[in-house]
């Protein structure tokens, strides 16, 4: 009788030739347990997705009371379905005019989708302008907008119209035209290893936009919810965007995502076609439910004000002279490295060690640390020790 692991390598696809096989059998806030119960402080949240922990009690507990209610329904904007209804209305209460109108996917990369469908109807262009080293998903939209091709070249061809910019570079703006539907970036670039936009660009850029007709769309898929010290990105450096997208820590565990724009705009794909974006499971009851109840909880347990003070307490901790730079952005940090081996290196010793870690999709000599908001201050501590016993056994 094969064993559990012999059945995930036989009947699990797998996105890699060495996945961690790491056997998951209980989760409990800044805590992942295998089959032995060992335990896991998970600095990475799922890739920024427990944003409160594994099975936070209000999260669970929302999550137990919709199932008691109703499922599956028509979820696409045609029933009123009070835990969509209530999270929709709550996000848009938390964000700047004109931003109140919000479609729910089941995913990150899917709102990236949405929104360029939405920006190609509204504006009636077709190209799109994104940065270099970005990831906004890997479906066939989303995956054209990334640059460099290391990742998408086995499935070209792609979308074409599409451009490219450097992230932080005035020089690159003119190729912002009026033939562009809209400029998308991540508001901060996470794959790179976490770059942070300058104020000034960004601001920039949302000009340009404006002076062309483009809309701008900032993907805060990962830098939302709270990670960089306030609940969106963007309120960092006085733009706003046309559209948002947002996804990951949203859901508190579960599957959601979505991309929000003014009633105006997202009203286009209601006609001409009818119909124009439709989805069978975005917004799901039971995920829009949790939704609410991770950003109810956000809201109030006061977990972003403490992101500044446990970001520089990352900060203080993690030096070494093996370390050759950290960049973070609240609690969100990139730690890098000489090399991908020594990041490997180090991963593995974590991982021995009872830490969860990663690297980034297009900087792969960083360590990639992105906790559950909750981490606490002693949590923290163990965490940097074992990253640094990591880094001095190179």
């Amino acid at each position: 009788m094969p064993n559990l692991r012999q059945l995930f390598l036989a009947h699990v696809a797998q996105t890699s030739d060495f996945p961690l096989g790491l056997e998951i059998a209980s989760s409990e806030g800044m805590y992942l347990y295998d089959r032995q119960g060992k335990a896991y402080l998970d600095l990475i949240a799922g890739i920024g997705v427990s944003s409160l922990g594994h099975r936070h009690p209000k999260v669970v507990n929302a999550a137990k009371a919709q199932l008691d209610k109703y499922l599956h329904t028509i979820v696409y904007g045609e029933f009123v379905l009070a835990p969509q209804v209530q999270l929709a209305s709550l996000i848009a209460k938390q964000l700047p005019a004109p931003l109140d109108s919000v479609y729910f996917t089941n995913s990150g990369t899917e709102a990236t989708e949405g929104a360029m469908k939405l920006a190609k109807r509204y504006t009636g262009r077709h190209e799109f302008v994104s940065a270099t080293h970005s990831y906004h998903g890997s479906s066939q939209g989303a995956a054209s907008l990334m640059w460099p091709k290391d990742f998408t070249q086995a499935f070209h061809p792609l979308l074409p119209g599409i451009k490219h910019i450097e992230f932080n570079s005035d020089a690159c703006l003119s190729k912002i035209t009026t033939k562009t539907a809209a400029v998308i970036l991540e508001t901060v670039q996470a794959e790179w290893g976490l770059r942070r936009p300058r104020k000034a660009w960004l601001q920039a850029v949302r000009q340009r936009c404006n002076e062309v007709g483009a809309l701008l769309i900032l993907d805060e898929i990962q830098a939302g919810y709270g990670r960089t010290g306030t609940l969106w990105a963007f309120e960092q450096y006085g733009v706003v965007p046309d559209i948002l997208l947002i996804a990951k820590g949203m859901g508190g565990g579960m599957p959601i995502g979505a991309f929000v724009a003014p009633k105006a705009i997202m009203h286009t794909l209601a006609s001409d076609p009818i119909l124009g974006h439709i989805t069978t499971f975005g917004g799901h009851p039971v995920s829009t439910a949790a939704g609410l109840a991770t950003l109810q909880a956000i809201l109030e347990e006061n977990l972003i004000a403490q992101v500044p003070a446990k970001e520089q307490l990352f900060l203080e901790l993690l030096q070494h002279p093996r370390i050759v730079e950290v960049r973070s952005a609240g609690l969100w940090l990139a730690v890098e490295l000489a090399s991908f081996n020594e990041v490997q290196t180090v991963i593995k010793h974590c991982l021995e060690n009872g830490l969860i870690t990663d690297w980034f999709l297009f900087n792969d000599r960083s360590l990639r640390i992105a906790p559950p908001l909750i981490i606490t201050e002693e949590e923290i501590r163990k965490a940097c020790a074992i990253v640094l016993k990591g880094i001095e056994q190179l």
